[in-house]
């Protein structure tokens, strides 16, 4: 997409000039205009003036590093520090190189011309479309402190979320990435010595859990190459069809129907819904804008189709809480709490509500699946791994019994 430099006059009579990503010329008017200046020169900016930016710039940037700067940054324009030198100071104390380079070239881009907004938008892996989007809001409206605050508590708590459903992932997956490492080397290793040791024992008949065990470790030594093989060979066939949009939505359809996990992740979804679209009302954002990032953020293509769905039904003049019903993804406890909010006009205190209740819940949710996972993990190995161990030493007791009697 080109970028084209802009020169205009602000209806007070300001100077202003910078520069905007858009399709053509006519959309940077119409940006313009909604940012009452009026246009005096547009010219495409030629792509050999452009300056790439350093290769490690393309690495994205902590979620905390962007919380404290948010936090900070709020704390300075309350205290009235011009924009430019909060932006300096919080760039020389940032320890992140990755994040200092991203804030000095903020810096440099706002005294260049360019509004908040605009440059904040050149650095996608840093602030998404919600960051952005409620800063443009937090400037035309003249209250970047207070949308900083809101932006640090929204950040505060999305992280927070993130870091419990992780704690619920992670566990089972590191339990069954240990078991299969323990039962492979066992397979591959420990059970044929003990194969060897009871051949030189003679031709003594094995109990038949042993001649299992034996079979299937010769099994998985001959065709180890192959089955390693096979599971990478899924991961990339997981990845190709998760890129395509047919198979992304079969594949959250899916996670959304586990027994465990499907219940757990739908709550997700809907606390990150109600906190996302709760501080983009709050901050000035218009609703279909809102409702179309919030659509992006969802992490999950059935909410997104949902949420799409809804945004659809409202440009028709339709209310939030009927689609958002009929899409089956959000419970009817939300969809009823959403339509009190649009009827007495508190639509973000109603959604910060449900965001808090469901916040709840998931902590509840979390607790319960680690505290059910825990035990079924220790039955789960202790069969897997001690039914192998014991298979290969009843041969042992039964020599030890034949020598005592």
């Amino acid at each position: 997409m080109p970028v084209y430099k802009w020169e205009g006059v602000t209806r007070q009579g300001v100077a202003k000039k910078g520069e905007r990503e858009a399709p053509n010329q006519a959309a940077v008017i119409t940006w313009l205009r909604q940012q009452q200046v009026r246009p005096r020169r547009i010219v495409e900016k030629k792509k050999g003036a452009q300056i790439g930016m350093p290769g490690f710039l393309s690495k994205g940037v902590a979620s905390k590093d962007i919380v404290v700067f948010a936090r900070q940054f709020a704390t300075m324009i309350d205290a009235g520090l011009p924009l430019v030198q909060c932006l300096e100071i919080l760039s020389s104390q940032q320890e992140s190189k990755v994040f200092k380079a991203i804030l000095i070239s903020v810096k440099n881009d706002v005294e260049g011309g360019s509004t908040f907004a605009e440059a904040l938008r050149k650095h996608p892996k840093a602030f998404d479309d919600l960051f952005v989007n409620l800063v443009a809001a937090g400037e035309v409206g003249g209250i970047l402190d207070t949308i900083f605050l809101r932006l640090a508590n929204y950040l505060e708590k999305s992280m927070k979320l993130k870091k419990k459903v992780k704690g619920a992932m992670v566990y089972p997956v590191t339990i069954l990435i240990v078991a299969a490492v323990v039962v492979a080397v066992l397979l591959l290793w420990v059970i044929p010595v003990f194969e060897n040791m009871f051949r030189e024992f003679g031709n003594a008949e094995l109990p038949a859990p042993t001649q299992i065990v034996i079979k299937i470790s010769r099994s998985f030594k001959t065709f180890f190459p192959v089955f390693v093989i096979s599971i990478i060979l899924l991961v990339f066939a997981f990845k190709r069809t998760y890129r395509n949009k047919k198979g992304r939505l079969l594949i959250d359809t899916t996670v959304l129907k586990l027994p465990l996990f499907g219940p757990l992740l739908r709550k997700v979804a809907v606390a990150r819904f109600s906190r996302t679209m709760a501080t983009m009302l709050s901050s000035g954002v218009p609703i279909l804008d809102g409702l179309e990032i919030v659509a992006k953020a969802a992490g999950n293509r059935v909410v997104e189709n949902a949420i799409m769905e809804t945004r659809n039904s409202i440009s028709e003049g339709k209310t939030m809480a009927e689609p958002l019903e009929e899409s089956g993804v959000f419970p009817s406890m939300v969809c009823q709490m959403i339509s009190v909010g649009e009827a007495t006009g508190a639509m973000d205190a109603m959604l910060n509500k449900i965001a808090d209740f469901y916040d709840d819940e998931v902590d509840a949710a979390v607790d319960a699946l680690t505290s059910m996972m825990e035990p079924m993990m220790m039955v789960f190995l202790g069969v897997i791994i001690g039914g192998l161990v014991i298979a290969m030493y009843l041969p042992v007791f039964k020599l030890a019994g034949t020598v005592g009697g």
